[in-house]
């Protein structure tokens, strides 16, 4: 069980004073332990000894911790005495009342505000993937992630997700309903944290168990978790997911807490409680936070259950509309004015509610295992995963729900799968790799298309994997291995541009999987849509211009080279193809429509996936052939 422990330091200004506090309230805690497991709980505390040093006094120098615990001033009254007996069962009953992921919810939020994480649960792409990022919420929680049932995994995903991808929209409604943003915006938190990431001693939890503490320090405002964050998940569940009022707004005043008044400092002892967010803005924020949350939630609910949520109006010119837009369906102002440019008002508008829904996801079986997909769907069945065949690529299938399953069934670790889209493997079949073949795969990890690509060389030829980053070539290498595919991957830890120029290697073909805006899979990356900028596609298009003149270079005459993205922006697509092809007028394309269904050709012969039309993320990519 995870406690965390806020003390407020009412009359202590300096940062100094109150880690002195924080000192205080460790021995405080050390000496309950100590004493309820040497009288036992039944009877009363009391302190004998009378302190001889004041505050002041014991700021100098180091001291031990046992000469700290002598030096407290503390009498515990039998009333208090008897409360301390009864918080075993309290903390308890409180604990079993609490969801687990509530505690998976609040952790992963507040490391996406610092920038540390990506929104979706399942992530490849580096340090920040599947197992590594569900073990920091493992070891911020004390609790193992496995011990969550799918249910829980689920609504997970759901309140992390929904939140950031309807933020926009979110933030419309708190500030319609909350007239004065200073009351909220200066809420800076005056608490402190320490994490126990274990349980505390004897009677008041469990016995024969050590303390362990973590110091947080003081809480910034960069980490502290706000009061509009706290109001973005209520109204998101509230208007969003539908949960019932009673589960969001707090009915009354947590009574199970354990208060410790000081001359400088209260100590409240609770389990943290989410997304019971009144509750955890009372203990988190200023006195007074609860009420105030409480009441916004409230008014929320009657103007839901009214039918009468303000929207924003769409009128005006075609930026004000722009502006509408953004706000009702949660995009940044420059993607609406940028889709409605090249898409039209009625297509990005469709565009946007498909990057709202919950995205579903597509496994591959691993042939390179030997694994079809009439296996993996028997294992499906197994699982009871509702699934479908793709109608597109052999070896695919879709899951809208039940991926956590698959997952902690161990289908991934045991190789017999990979999480893929769909829009990623036809790439795979524009480059059409063949047994024999010599293919690099440019800016190749985290591998997806790798591996998938080393698998239909059923062993024969070399696939040479190029990646500035050595820590993600070499997860590569090992999925390679546990795939069985290893045999014909190489991989070559450099920059692509200064590799091409030195290097005398020609393959037959060459897949060039640039860096882009990622336009394509906003659906499944939920916070990426405000993480982009209209700057960055600038500073995007001048590198995919230099990586595909580089890759150029390791065509050999009668090769191909394969250009794609994971965006469905033309500036980073067709544009810069055309670009290419103006520098480099020794590759000429070559039409898709024998690598790929008719329905994802364009006129001009190019690949491109629509998450509208297609039902998956977004790709492009363009197949050119070197003629000289």
């Amino acid at each position: 069980m995870t406690t965390v422990v806020y003390f407020e330091a009412y009359r202590l200004k300096r940062k100094s004073q109150v880690l002195i506090a924080m000192a205080q309230v460790f021995s405080l805690h050390v000496f309950f332990s100590a004493e309820i497991h040497k009288v036992g709980p039944s009877k009363p505390l009391k302190r004998i000894h009378k302190p001889k040093t004041s505050l002041s006094t014991r700021r100098k120098g180091p001291q031990s911790p046992l000469r700290k615990i002598q030096k407290l001033n503390l009498q515990v009254s039998p009333h208090r005495a008897g409360i301390l007996s009864r918080v075993n069962s309290k903390l308890n009953a409180l604990y079993m009342s609490l969801r687990a992921h509530s505690f998976f919810s609040a952790v992963r939020l507040m490391r996406i505000g610092m920038g540390g994480a990506f929104a979706d649960l399942l992530n490849d792409k580096g340090k920040g993937s599947g197992d590594n990022e569900m073990g920091y919420v493992e070891r911020t929680l004390g609790f193992r992630t496995k011990d969550l049932d799918d249910r829980d995994l689920r609504l997970v995903t759901d309140i992390v997700g929904g939140t950031i991808r309807w933020r926009r929209y979110l933030d419309y409604l708190i500030g319609s309903l909350c007239h004065d943003e200073k009351v909220f915006r200066s809420m800076e938190p005056l608490l402190l944290q320490v994490v126990l990431d274990c349980v505390l001693l004897n009677d008041l939890v469990h016995e024969s168990v050590s303390v362990g503490f973590k110091m947080c320090g003081l809480v910034d405002a960069k980490v502290a978790m706000r009061v509009e964050g706290i109001l973005r998940i209520g109204f998101y569940e509230i208007v969003k997911l539908d949960m019932p009022s009673y589960a969001v707004v707090d009915e009354e005043l947590i009574k199970s807490l354990l208060h410790f008044r000081g001359t400088s400092y209260v100590l409240v002892l609770i389990p943290v409680v989410w997304p019971e967010n009144v509750r955890l803005a009372k203990v988190s924020l200023r006195p007074g936070a609860g009420n105030m949350v409480n009441g916004i939630l409230r008014k929320l609910v009657l103007l839901k259950e009214s039918n009468s949520l303000p929207l924003p109006k769409l009128e005006g010119d075609d930026r004000a509309q722009a502006r509408a837009l953004a706000t009702l369906y949660s995009h940044p102002v420059w993607m609406v004015r940028r889709w409605t440019k090249y898409l039209g008002q009625e297509k990005a508008i469709k565009l946007m509610m498909w990057n709202n829904e919950d995205p579903s996801f597509s496994l591959r079986a691993n042939s390179g295992k030997g694994v079809t997909r009439a296996d993996l769907v028997m294992q499906f069945n197994m699982l009871k995963v509702p699934h479908e065949l793709s109608l597109h690529l052999d070896h695919f299938v879709r899951v809208k729900t039940g991926l956590q399953t698959v997952i902690q069934a161990g289908l991934l670790k045991q190789g017999l799968c990979a999480v893929q889209d769909e829009s990623a493997g036809l790439i795979v079949s524009v480059v059409n790799p063949q047994p024999g073949d010599s293919i690099i795969d440019c800016c190749a990890a985290p591998g997806g298309k790798t591996l998938y690509m080393a698998s239909q060389m059923h062993g024969q030829g070399m696939l040479y994997a190029i990646d500035i980053n050595k820590g993600r070539l070499r997860i590569l290498k090992e999925t390679a291995k546990l795939h069985q595919v290893d045999g014909v991957i190489t991989t070559i830890p450099s920059d692509l541009r200064t590799f091409a120029e030195s290097c005398q290697l020609k393959s037959d073909k060459v897949l060039l999987d640039a860096p882009c805006s990622g336009l394509g899979v906003l659906s499944k990356r939920a916070d990426l849509r405000w993480n982009r900028r209209l700057e960055d596609l600038e500073e995007l298009k001048k590198l995919q211009e230099e990586l595909l003149d580089a890759a150029s270079i390791l065509v050999k005459p009668g090769g191909v080279l394969v250009y794609s993205t994971c965006s469905i922006d033309p500036e980073e697509n067709e544009e810069r193809v055309d670009a290419f092809l103006l520098r480099h007028p020794e590759f000429r394309i070559d039409p898709v429509d024998r690598y790929v269904p008719p329905d994802f050709v364009t006129k001009r012969g190019f690949y491109s996936s629509d998450p509208v039309k297609h039902s998956m993320d977004g790709a492009f990519a363009a197949r050119l052939i070197r003629t000289l």
